[in-house]
C-alpha cells in the first residue's frame, strides 16, 4: 500500500491543543476544497507515491512521539486510516488535521482528530459535514479559522452546538486568519462573550517566516 506524500518534516506543532510540542508532520497530497486563505496550495497536486513502510520508517527516524497527518485533505486517500492505526500501534500519539468535509468515523478512535470547520470567508462553509459533530470523541478537537466578524458568529454557533454535547470534545480552537484579523480583536470577542475556547496563534508562522515550507 502507498500514499501520495507531499512532504515529511520535523517541526513545532503550531495550532492545536498540542501547540508547542515537537512533532513529525506527514503532509499528504490532494484537497477537495479551495479555501480563500489556504497556505498550503502546493499540496494540491505536488507529491510522490510512498509506501506505508517507507513513510513509517521516515517518521521513526526523527525519534519523536507526536505525529500529525495533514494535507491537503488526508482522508481523500483510502489508505490514510491504515497509516494512522499503524503509527498508533507503534506507540505514537497521532493527530489528524482534516478539513471538515469528510466523514471521520473510519479513523481509529485513539487518534486525535482536529476537525477544521470552515467559516464563510473561506468560501467553503457549505462543504462542512455537520455530521462530524456527532462523531467526535473526548480527545478530539475543533478548529475554526476566523477572518471576519461573520466568521466569528458562525464559529460561535459551532461552539454552542459542541457545548450542548457536553464531554464529546475536549478543545474548541478559534484561530485568526494570518494577516487578515488581528489576534487582539479575536481575543477581545472571545473574552466579551465568555467563550470556553482556545485562541490559536499558528506558532510556526511566528517562529519562522510565514510562507516558509517544511515547518
Amino acid at each position: 500500500m502507498a500514499l501520495r506524500v507531499n512532504e515529511i518534516f520535523h517541526s513545532i506543532q503550531g495550532e492545536s491543543g498540542y501547540a508547542g510540542w515537537p512533532c513529525v508532520f506527514v503532509r499528504l497530497t490532494g484537497c477537495n476544497l479551495r479555501c480563500s486563505y489556504c497556505d498550503t496550495r502546493y499540496a494540491y497536486d505536488e507529491g510522490d507515491l510512498v509506501t506505508l513502510r517507507e513513510i513509517i520508517g521516515r517518521v521513526r527516524r526523527f525519534d519523536c512521539p507526536l505525529v500529525e497527518i495533514t494535507g491537503g485533505e488526508p482522508l481523500l486517500q483510502a489508505e490514510t486510516p491504515g497509516l494512522i492505526a499503524e503509527l498508533l500501534d507503534l506507540g505514537h500519539t497521532v493527530l489528524l488535521e482534516t478539513n471538515g468535509s469528510m466523514d471521520i468515523s473510519a479513523v481509529d478512535r485513539r487518534c486525535v482528530k482536529i476537525v477544521d470547520f470552515k467559516c464563510p470567508s473561506s468560501g467553503e462553509s457549505d462543504a462542512n459535514d455537520m455530521g462530524n459533530l456527532g462523531r467526535l470523541g473526548p480527545p478530539d478537537e475543533i478548529k475554526c479559522v476566523i477572518g471576519t466578524r461573520e466568521d466569528y458568529e458562525f464559529a460561535r454557533e459551532i461552539e454552542r452546538l459542541i457545548a450542548e454535547r457536553a464531554g464529546t470534545c475536549a478543545t474548541v480552537c478559534f484561530s485568526p486568519v494570518f494577516g487578515k484579523l488581528e489576534p487582539k480583536e479575536l481575543a477581545e470577542w472571545i473574552l466579551a462573550d465568555r467563550l470556553r475556547v482556545r485562541l490559536g496563534m499558528q506558532l510556526h508562522k511566528i517562529i519562522w517566516e510565514p510562507d516558509r515550507r517544511g515547518v
